[in-house]
C-alpha cells in the first residue's frame, strides 16, 4: 500500500492524498460504507459502485468470524470474491464488538475470551489469531486487535488497557510481519490509537503507535459519549504526533460536521453507520441539513430528497413519496435512504477534497458544517 500527499491546506492541517491498495486507489479525505457482515445493509454492490462511488467498504472481523466463518471464506478466496466486490476492503479487527459483550468476554494479557452472540459458543481471540482471520477475509487493510474502553471510565481502568492493548499490538505487528497474503494482493496492517480522554495517554500510545512503522495508523475510542470538543482536543493531540506521511484514520466517526472538523484536524479516512443506520430510520442527510421523513411537514412536499444531490435517488424520488414508503413500512424506503445518505457522504467528502486542491476548504468549512446538521 503506498500514500501520497497531493495537496495540504494552509490554514488547517487538512490534506488530499491518494491511496493505493491492491483493489484501486482512493483519493482521500474517504468515507467508508460499514459493511459489518459483507454487506451494506439494504444497499447492493452495484449501487455501491455506481450510485454511491464508494471506493472502500468495511467488513468486521467478529462478525465474519462468528458467520459465515473462515472455512466459507477460504474456499470463495476472501472476502471481495465471496461478495462480489472487485474496490477495496478494510476490516476491524472486532475489538469493539468484543469489548462491547461486557457480560460475556474476559480480557487477560494472552487475549480475549468471549461467548458468541449466536449461540453462546466459547471463543478466543489472540492478536496473532486475528490476523490469521483477517488474512483469511483477505482485506486490503488489517486492523490490529485493541480494547476500546468505554466512556467514561477512570484513569486507572483507561491506563491497565491502554497496557494490554500496546502489548497486544507488539505481537500483533511481529505476527503480520511473519505471515504472507493468500490471496495474491498485498495486505496493510493498522495499529489504534486508544487512551480514552486522557491526554498523556494518548500522547503515551500515539508515539508506541508511531514507533511500530507500520502504512498506516487509526485512532479509536472516541465518539462512544464524550463531548465533540473532547473528541477534536484528542485527535489534535494525537495527529500533532502521528506520522504525516501515513493515512490517520478516525473510526466510528461520524456526523458531517464531526467529518468536516475532522479532515481539518488531519484525519483522511472515517467510517460511521450513521447513513445506513439513521436512513433505515427515515433520516435524510442532504445539503442543507437534516430530515426526518416520518415528519408531517413532508407529506406533500414533491421536490426532490436533495435538489443539490449527486445521483438517481434525488431526482427520481420526491419526499412525499420517499415519506410514504417510510411510513408504510415498505422496505424499499431503508434502501433508497441509504444509497442517497451514503452517496451524500460520498459527495461531502468528494467536496472536502476539492476545497482543499483549491484553497478554499478553510473559509468554505464551519458555514458548511453549519448548514449541514441543522434539521429541516
Amino acid at each position: 500500500m503506498k500514500f501520497t500527499i497531493e495537496h495540504t491546506d494552509q490554514r488547517t492541517n487538512a490534506r488530499a492524498g491518494r491511496l493505493s491498495t491492491g483493489h484501486g486507489e482512493i483519493q482521500t479525505p474517504i468515507f467508508m460504507p460499514v459493511g459489518t457482515v459483507g454487506s451494506v445493509k439494504g444497499v447492493h454492490q452495484r449501487e455501491l459502485s455506481d450510485d454511491v462511488d464508494a471506493k472502500i467498504i468495511l467488513g468486521n472481523t467478529y462478525h465474519l468470524y462468528l458467520r459465515p466463518g473462515m472455512d466459507i471464506l477460504k474456499k470463495a478466496g476472501g472476502l471481495h470474491k465471496f461478495i462480489g466486490w472487485d474496490r477495496a476492503i478494510l476490516t476491524d479487527s472486532g475489538g469493539f464488538q468484543v469489548f462491547s459483550l461486557a457480560a460475556n468476554r474476559k480480557i487477560t494479557d494472552e487475549g480475549v475470551t468471549f461467548r458468541s452472540h449466536i449461540d453462546g459458543s466459547k471463543h478466543l481471540f489472540t492478536p496473532e489469531s486475528v490476523v490469521d482471520t483477517e488474512r483469511i477475509i483477505g482485506s486490503d487493510i488489517m486492523m490490529a486487535l485493541d480494547e476500546c474502553t468505554p466512556y467514561p471510565c477512570t484513569y486507572e481502568y483507561a491506563t491497565k488497557s491502554l497496557d494490554i492493548t500496546h502489548k497486544w499490538l507488539a505481537r500483533g505487528v511481529s505476527h503480520y510481519k511473519s505471515t504472507s497474503p493468500l490471496y495474491g494482493h498485498d495486505q496493510a496492517y493498522f495499529p489504534i490509537v486508544q487512551g480514552s480522554v486522557y491526554k498523556d495517554l494518548r500522547i503515551k500510545s500515539a508515539e508506541f503507535v508511531a514507533s511500530q512503522g507500520m502504512e498506516g495508523n487509526a485512532i479509536g475510542g472516541l465518539s462512544v459519549g464524550e463531548p465533540v470538543e473532547m473528541m477534536y482536543e484528542m485527535i489534535e493531540v494525537v495527529n500533532s504526533i502521528l506520522p504525516k506521511d501515513k493515512p490517520r484514520y478516525l473510526m466510528g466517526v461520524g456526523t458531517p460536521a464531526n467529518i468536516i472538523e475532522g479532515v481539518a484536524r488531519g484525519i483522511d479516512m472515517f467510517d460511521c453507520v450513521m447513513p445506513t443506520r439513521n436512513g433505515r430510520n427515515g433520516m435524510i442527510f442532504t445539503s442543507e441539513g437534516t430530515i426526518n421523513l416520518k415528519n408531517e411537514k413532508w407529506k406533500e412536499d414533491f421536490s426532490p430528497l436533495d435538489p443539490n444531490g449527486t445521483t438517481y435517488v434525488d431526482h427520481c424520488y420526491s419526499k412525499a413519496y420517499v415519506r410514504h414508503l417510510v411510513v408504510s413500512g415498505e422496505r424499499l424506503a431503508a434502501q433508497i435512504a441509504s444509497v442517497h445518505n451514503l452517496a451524500f457522504y460520498l459527495a461531502l467528502v468528494r467536496e472536502i477534497r476539492s476545497r482543499i486542491i483549491d484553497g478554499t476548504f478553510a473559509d468554505w468549512k464551519d458555514g458548511a458544517a453549519e448548514r449541514m446538521m441543522r434539521r429541516i
